[in-house]
């Protein structure tokens, strides 16, 4: 097994897409027996710790969540490791590996803090009845999980517990005012929150804290780095830590909050977030109706894509009516396939069609608004179609209004968060669109 002894000190074994990975992970999920994780086993105990972290590694993305009782044998044994990184990812494969009733077993038993906070981390809702541990970061994640699932009665207390324990807990669990907000946010308690912010941020000692649950406030309520921006600011002090710039950059990322607040943040040292901009791409090439025309021509009728769309429609039906051909191609660039392109060419189309086109273009379009790939486009065309798209103000006040974020995919919350906020300034442009247009 020399190869696997090699690729597991180079790190390539746990290097994504390397041939070793591959070859490794081949391995396992064919025989949870075989030489591979024989001898994986047998390095867990290596001398070297880059291998065992390495192993520990490999283990857990072998056996994903499924139980693997050798696994999770060898994790046990880590759990005791001299290396603290070791013991984390022990703990995880446990967990994982071994399950519930393995893993609080070793809770129970073990009084390391790093490790028994680590277990009750991925454990999650299995600790719930750990309000009473001796550790305050293993109470303050029991009372986390009776947190997102309590009645309004039991917030206050509940609420209290945690703020007691934040300081000590967060010696050995990492980001533990993120921690805090899922829960809250499930149970829609966002001015609890605010409030809980600013007990955090008043007292030194839990200012980090407070900046980290502010921040995850800001990621989840569009209203939050508009409340939380001047409290961050007020918190400051001379030097600024990591996690509040942290928190102040997800702030910066909210238009209405920086309208608002912008001076009171203009000398503070944070990056604020950069606003993603679109390309703007090079000028837009005249057309009249016979340039226009020539290029329809050469695309087929069933066309999905049209680059300048809007120009070469625009020049024909200055020009008079489409051919029927012409008319052909907008209906597919139309109909066919929701998306940008539809989203352009959909006030294209009730221009040539008329009014009557009106409700079955309405019904193409709002129910993309909230769409994170592409309904800044639906909003941009529903704002091209002026008074017409008056039938629209509901759907577009509906996004405006949400209080949550639109639940979007991308790398990060940050990123995330910008995505709702173009989502949210589109809409809100349209709607201003179409309303004065509508008054004039």
């Amino acid at each position: 097994m020399k190869w696997l002894d090699e690729a597991v000190s180079a790190g390539h074994a746990t290097t994504a897409a390397h041939p070793a990975r591959i070859a490794v992970l081949d391995a396992i999920r064919a025989d949870r027996t075989g030489p591979v994780p024989v001898r994986l086993f047998q390095l867990s105990r290596a001398e070297n710790v880059f291998v065992r972290r390495e192993v520990m590694d490999l283990l857990s993305s072998a056996g994903g969540r499924r139980r693997w009782p050798d696994a999770a044998e060898a994790a046990l044994a880590r759990l005791t490791d001299p290396d603290e990184e070791v013991r984390r990812r022990a703990a995880y494969l446990v967990v994982h590996a071994g399950g519930s009733d393995v893993a609080l077993r070793a809770l129970g038993e073990l009084t390391e803090p790093v490790v028994r906070t680590a277990l009750a981390e991925w454990l999650r809702g299995s600790v719930a009845h750990l309000q009473d541990d001796s550790l305050a970061s293993v109470r303050f994640l029991a009372r986390l999980e009776t947190l997102s699932v309590a009645t309004a009665q039991q917030w206050l207390p509940l609420d209290r517990a945690l703020l007691a324990d934040a300081r000590e807990a967060s010696r050995h669990l990492d980001g533990i005012g993120g921690a805090l907000g899922p829960g809250p946010v499930r149970l829609g308690r966002e001015h609890h929150v605010y409030a809980l912010v600013a007990r955090l941020l008043a007292d030194p000692a839990t200012r980090d804290i407070g900046a980290g649950l502010a921040r995850e406030a800001c990621h989840d309520w569009r209203a939050a780095p508009f409340e939380l921006l001047p409290l961050l600011v007020r918190h400051c002090g001379r030097g600024i830590s990591p996690a509040m710039a942290k928190a102040l950059t997800t702030a910066s990322i909210s238009e209405a909050a920086m309208h608002t607040h912008g001076a009171l943040v203009a000398g503070v040292p944070f990056t604020p977030y950069p606003k993603a901009l679109r390309p703007s791409g090079s000028p837009a090439p005249s057309y009249d109706s016979a340039t226009a025309a020539a290029v329809l021509q050469a695309k087929p009728v069933d066309t999905g894509r049209l680059h300048r769309a809007p120009e070469i429609f625009g020049a024909l039906l200055d020009a008079g009516p489409l051919t029927f051909r012409q008319a052909a191609q907008l209906y597919s660039l139309t109909f066919k396939r929701p998306g940008r392109m539809q989203a352009i060419c959909a006030p294209l189309w009730l221009r040539h069609a008329g009014p009557t086109a009106l409700p079955r273009i309405l019904a193409l379009m709002t129910p993309h608004l909230g769409d994170y790939g592409v309904g800044e486009y639906y909003s941009e065309g529903l704002a091209r179609m002026g008074r017409y798209a008056l039938p629209a103000l509901p759907s577009l006040t509906a996004l405006i209004d949400r209080r949550t974020r639109v639940p979007v995919n991308d790398s990060t919350r940050d990123g995330e968060t910008m995505l709702d906020e173009r989502l949210l300034a589109a809409a809100i442009n349209a709607r201003r669109a179409i309303l004065a247009d509508t008054a004039s």
